[in-house]
C-alpha cells in the first residue's frame, strides 16, 4: 500500500498567477523585401515595424483561463506610476467580476509584473499591499519573462 505521504496530490500554484506586459503597437508595418536566407530557400518578406511613425501602447494582464483586462492607450501616452496605479484598479475590478473564484479562495493571488519605475512607485506598492496580493520577485537585468512574448506579442509582430 503506497504511503499516506503519497497518496496526497501536490496542488500546483500555477492557477494563482496574474501577469501583465505592454507592447507597443505601430500603425505601420511596411514589408521588408529582402532578407538574409539559406541560398537554396525560397526568398519570403516579412513585416518590420516603423520604429519612428505612429504608434500607440497595448496593456494586457491575464491569467491561465486568458485575457482578464486590457488597455489600449491613446496615441502618445504612456504608462507613468498615476496610469498603472489607475490600470490596477481597473484589473482588480475586472478580477471581481471575470474570476469571481479568485475571492473564495483561500489562497492568495499572486502578481508577476516587471520592475519598470512606474509598477515599483511608492504608490503602486502601497496599492498592491491594500489588495493583499502575493508579488512574485521579478529580478532585476532579468529578461521578461511574461508569456506574452512568446505567444501573443510575436504574432502580432508577424502582422501584414
Amino acid at each position: 500500500m503506497p504511503n499516506s505521504a503519497c497518496q496526497t496530490k501536490k496542488k500546483s500554484f500555477l492557477h494563482r498567477i496574474v501577469t501583465g506586459d505592454k507592447k507597443w503597437i505601430y500603425f505601420q508595418n511596411p514589408k521588408r523585401k529582402k532578407s538574409w536566407i539559406d541560398p537554396a530557400q525560397p526568398s519570403t518578406s516579412s513585416s518590420r515595424p516603423n520604429h519612428f511613425g505612429r504608434k500607440t501602447m497595448l496593456c494586457v494582464w491575464w491569467d491561465q483561463e486568458g485575457v482578464i483586462y486590457y488597455e489600449l492607450l491613446k496615441f502618445g501616452e504612456t504608462v507613468n506610476a498615476h496610469r498603472y496605479h489607475q490600470q490596477l484598479i481597473k484589473l482588480h475590478r475586472a478580477l471581481r467580476e471575470k474570476r469571481p473564484h479568485y475571492r473564495k479562495r483561500h489562497d492568495k493571488l499572486i502578481f508577476l509584473y516587471d520592475n519598470a519605475p512606474s509598477h515599483t512607485s511608492t504608490m503602486v506598492q502601497n496599492y498592491l499591499e491594500t489588495l493583499n496580493w502575493e508579488v512574485l520577485p521579478h529580478s532585476a537585468y532579468s529578461p521578461d519573462l511574461a508569456p506574452s512574448d512568446y505567444h501573443l506579442f510575436s504574432s502580432m509582430g508577424h502582422a501584414r
